[in-house]
């Protein structure tokens, strides 16, 4: 059977798929990070360094090969799957996917998105952290220049990550601001990139919570 077209609205995710490899030192390529190694890179915006270890990465590829024989992209994999959320006609390669929203303020509507694990969770980071992945249908403003989020979408993501996150937490634990974290990588970091999404980890936090948050059972053990 041939590998379906990539829809057009997921081409940037094909096209940009080369640019952004790097070649990652052996010592970066085994390390595991710490709650206070994580906090240290994503308050230095250093986030090039996180990344799945080699036999991660080995599976990953191996899966990705799949998932685009059968879907085309890895985009169009999550909308029809993951989300379950269905592009406008007029999405195209410019734009990306586009979608039919309640709020344009991101994080506003929880009809406009969805937290899910990370279905491909770095090895790279201690047992101890959950990578959570928070799906936007509205754009989230980031500076066209940097590639990072204007100061007024870092005010919308760290008012929705405190109250969904930190405040759902400190019913048992009152410092429990230390144990979130938020990241969004620039575009040649990201994977899925025709898709809005912010990164979210959190740390010592039980699984009950973790699947009110998502709605779904974590992966048998």
């Amino acid at each position: 059977m041939p590998t379906p077209a990539a829809p057009s609205w997921s081409q940037a995710e094909v096209e940009s798929s080369q640019s952004r490899q790097r070649q990652i030192p052996l010592g970066e390529q085994s390390k595991i990070f710490s709650w206070a190694d994580v906090r240290n890179i994503v308050e230095t915006n250093r986030l090039d360094v996180i990344r799945r270890k080699p036999a991660e990465r080995i599976v990953y590829k191996a899966w990705c090969k799949d998932i685009i024989a059968t879907y085309g992209s890895i985009t169009a994999y999550m909308c029809a799957e993951r989300l379950q959320w269905t592009p406008l006609p007029n999405s195209s390669a410019d734009t990306g996917p586009v979608f039919d929203y309640r709020d344009s303020t991101p994080f506003v509507d929880p009809n406009d998105f969805k937290i899910l694990r990370n279905d491909w969770p770095y090895g790279s980071f201690a047992p101890d952290i959950t990578h959570l992945i928070v799906w936007s249908k509205p754009r989230i403003q980031t500076d066209p220049e940097s590639g990072l989020v204007t100061p007024e979408s870092r005010r919308l993501i760290d008012a929705f990550v405190g109250r969904t996150f930190v405040e759902r937490l400190d019913h048992e634990d009152p410092q429990a601001g230390e144990r979130v974290l938020w990241f969004k990588n620039w575009g040649a970091l990201q994977s899925v990139r025709g898709l809005e999404h912010i990164h979210v980890l959190v740390r010592d936090v039980p699984e009950s919570i973790i699947e009110e948050w998502t709605g779904e059972k974590g992966p048998q053990q």
